[in-house]
């Protein structure tokens, strides 16, 4: 499993949040997703066999709100 943290700019409100969350839990792979509203970053926890970054990035974009990657690392410890 490998976690990433993303910023989505354009987010403003708790319905933003909710749409996005709805929308990656739609994408294949995702195992769970974490967003701070107050610094607009997304955790994305999911199995890279399954699903690419790109994916989740086109279902963010798709509903207007843009993306910036954090950073990308795997951790073994989510492994399970």
């Amino acid at each position: 499993m490998i976690a990433r943290t993303i910023v989505i700019q354009g987010m403003d409100d708790q319905e933003d949040v909710h749409k996005v969350i709805q929308a990656l839990h739609e994408v294949w792979g995702i195992q769970k997703v974490e967003i701070s509203l107050s610094s607009k970053e997304a955790i994305l926890f999911y199995d890279e066999t399954a699903a690419s970054f790109r994916d989740f990035e086109q279902a963010v974009h798709e509903l207007g709100f843009e993306v910036k990657t954090e950073n990308a690392a795997a951790d073994p410890s989510l492994d399970g």
